[in-house]
């Protein structure tokens, strides 16, 4: 027997002796994984967060209103005579500071009534500051370089929630002259950024709560369903229960109840693919035309043809000649009727089940614009070739 070994082939080697050259399938691998990483950001972007389609029952604004004086206006503040309610408050006003002016005859119009809003937000904590919004009840004119006194701001329930009082920043301003008046923007009304104390807290105790609700801005079944199917997908659980197509609850597992605050914010930010009805919304006003993503057109066809009508009236005067008597002056009416209609009016066919950008082209075709663009969606609808709901602002 020889004494010679036969050698293992090499699995680094191929058949004829060459290492292959690893360089291909590594491009390959980049290449997939970019053409995934593409994908998987597209559809991320195609879906929403949870907290941007949705509101946590419970956690939402609470609005205020109060009643107040604006003083320091440099002569544009209400008249007295006209606005008693002014005449009231700074009366009694000025009661509580100690001073009578009780059947005198006030003339200063350096004092305007107005009234004040503000929107106090959740787990607003005392001490914390709001902004107000004020405008004028009166006939004031201005409210440039006022000053709004201490105003209560109450809630729905009478409580007074917050005290209003600063600075008025106005926005517009106006100016006159003897012939001439110029306003920019609207100076009767004006804000004052954290010009509010909050002195009432609105009780909500999040911290003890067993099941949250979920409201959908945008109801719809396709939704809700998607929303609580992305939360029981996030807990591994059956936690969450589409009730109606605008309210999702989440009975909250117990082992996220120790950290309920990491538990929404995680929640919020879950991504979730918001789905629509068909729907074409038209303002007849401004011309506007909104076409959802899924509104199809059944196969139609569409002729559009503009024909203007122009009448001119040129009456003119017939009258004797020099030195006549007979006759007399009187007006000879003329009128000349003009009919244009378009020659190059073209009609378009529309396939069955087009999409949203086949129904654009093939009105865009026809040199439609806005306004025709309602007439014939509108008259589409009455022909049943719109599966889409038409709503008519």
């Amino acid at each position: 027997m020889s004494g010679d070994r036969t050698s293992s082939p090499d699995p680094t080697i191929g058949n004829n002796g060459v290492i292959p050259n690893p360089r291909p399938v590594l491009g390959l691998l980049m290449i997939l994984a970019f053409v995934l990483s593409f994908v998987l950001s597209q559809s991320a972007h195609a879906a929403s967060r949870i907290k941007d389609i949705t509101d946590f029952e419970g956690i939402r604004d609470n609005q205020l209103i109060g009643y107040g004086l604006v003083v320091g206006l440099d002569g544009d503040g209400d008249d007295l005579k006209n606005a008693p309610f002014t005449k009231q408050s700074l009366e009694s006003l000025l009661e509580r500071m100690g001073v009578n002016t009780r059947g005198t005859t006030a003339k200063t119009d350096n004092v305007a009534a107005v009234m004040v809003v503000a929107d106090l937000p959740p787990f607003a904590r005392q001490g914390t500051r709001i902004d107000i919004v004020l405008g004028t009840l009166g006939d004031a004119e201005d409210l440039l370089g006022g000053t709004l006194l201490a105003t209560p701001l109450m809630g729905a329930d009478g409580e007074v929630y917050a005290v209003a009082q600063g600075p008025v920043t106005v926005g517009g301003f106006s100016a006159s002259g003897a012939g001439q008046t110029v306003t920019k923007g609207v100076p009767t009304s004006g804000r004052i950024p954290n010009g509010a104390i909050v002195e009432r807290e609105v009780g909500f105790e999040f911290a003890s709560l067993s099941s949250i609700n979920i409201a959908l801005r945008n109801p719809d079944f396709t939704t809700s369903l998607r929303v609580a199917q992305a939360i029981n997908g996030f807990v591994r659980e059956q936690a969450a229960v589409a009730l109606d197509p605008g309210t999702v609850m989440i009975n909250i597992p117990e082992r996220f109840k120790s950290d309920l605050i990491s538990f929404m914010s995680d929640l919020e930010q879950l991504y979730v693919e918001p789905d629509q009805a068909a729907r074409i919304v038209i303002d007849e006003q401004s011309g506007v035309v909104v076409i959802g993503k899924d509104a199809r057109i059944s196969k139609i066809a569409i002729a559009q043809g503009n024909l203007t009508i122009r009448i001119t009236e040129t009456p003119q005067v017939s009258q004797p000649t020099a030195f006549s008597t007979v006759g007399q002056t009187v007006e000879v009416p003329r009128t000349d009727i003009e009919i244009e209609e378009e020659e190059t009016n073209k009609m378009t066919v529309l396939e069955s089940n087009v999409t949203l950008q086949d129904l654009v082209d093939g009105l865009n075709a026809l040199g439609i614009g806005p306004r025709d663009m309602i007439s014939i969606l509108q008259a589409m609808k009455t022909a049943g070739a719109v599966q889409a709901e038409v709503v008519v602002m």
